[in-house]
């Protein structure tokens, strides 16, 4: 078996057939897929085990978020490759295919995000590759733009959980993914920490699927997904910056959450926003942080130097 593609499920049976039913007829073969629920009370399991007897289903209790379903299908997996795909998607025939040859031709990388394309208007991108930069800002390159963008294999800051495979030894030696981010910037976070240990993150644009978006939070702006977020960028700036580089891009950084706070303010959601960051604050004070060593000093120049290109990046996309 080559690859175990991991699907996280909560309540998602509108999505389920389309996403199944697109993996039933690849062209790569020898392949498992497991579905994880997360406490669904929508009828998923049943629907999924009645008609898609081939899936694997592991049954959690209660909804425990993104990090713990994806990370129990992928301690369960076979595979020394896994691929998570989120549930709101549909992928073409060639499509894990192409995404283990896209990891297989860079011995370096850790991971490959896939072309994802938005599924209700197929003429446009809605991923393609992840970045972030030092302004503490997240972003899904080419959202929106026209679908004949970004057409080249490159090197990406990250790549999106939503589409992407992973080499699993890396995994088990960097650590899955971190479930106090529960979910949102997960993806940017294993992808850092990958970084920071020398691995490199690809863009397969040749690996396409079709993706609906928020298809669990069931919007792009709301008020929980607008907590998490700001949460989990503290979180995430906490863990993968030592002191000094937090120090060297606090000027940014302060200028990127308040630009921030005002665009959430204007959405009526400020509070949540600003309750999110205090949050953030508070489970950092966990300690929970990639050490540093003096081995990784170059890794670290590089990604300093590619979160200032990053936020020229992010204007000019």
């Amino acid at each position: 078996m080559k690859v175990s593609v991991v699907i996280p499920n909560f309540n998602g049976i509108a999505f389920l057939d389309s996403v199944l039913g697109s993996l039933e007829g690849q062209t790569l073969r020898d392949f498992e897929v497991i579905l994880v629920d997360n406490g669904s009370s929508d009828g998923s399991c049943s629907f999924v085990a009645g008609n898609y007897p081939w899936v694997h289903i592991l049954e959690l209790p209660e909804n425990f978020g993104f990090c713990r379903a994806v990370n129990e299908g992928i301690r369960a997996a076979k595979a020394p490759y896994v691929l998570l795909l989120n549930n709101d998607t549909e992928a073409e025939e060639n499509f894990v295919e192409e995404m283990l040859e896209a990891l297989k031709r860079h011995k370096n990388a850790f991971s490959c995000g896939a072309r994802m394309v938005q599924y209700h208007d197929r003429d446009k991108l809605d991923d393609a590759g992840n970045f972030y930069c030092a302004l503490g800002w997240s972003y899904a390159r080419g959202k929106g733009k026209d679908i004949r963008s970004y057409e080249k294999e490159e090197k990406i800051f990250a790549s999106c959980g939503g589409a992407a495979i992973y080499r699993k030894k890396i995994l088990e030696q960097i650590g899955l993914f971190d479930e106090e981010h529960f979910a949102y910037l997960e993806d940017i976070d294993i992808g850092y920490r990958a970084r920071i240990y020398g691995y490199e993150n690809w863009y397969a644009p040749k690996a396409v699927v079709y993706h609906v978006g928020s298809g669990t939070s069931g919007s792009r702006y709301n008020q929980f997904k607008t907590r998490y977020s700001s949460r989990n960028n503290i979180y995430l700036i906490y863990k993968n910056m030592p002191l000094l580089q937090i120090i060297l891009n606090l000027p940014f950084l302060v200028a990127g959450f308040g630009v921030k706070a005002l665009f959430f303010a204007a959405k009526g959601m400020g509070r949540e926003y600003l309750a999110g960051i205090k949050n953030g604050f508070s489970i950092s004070r966990k300690g929970k942080k990639v050490p540093f060593t003096m081995k990784h000093l170059s890794n670290y120049v590089k990604i300093q130097i590619e979160l200032w290109v990053n936020i020229f990046r992010r204007f000019a996309a």
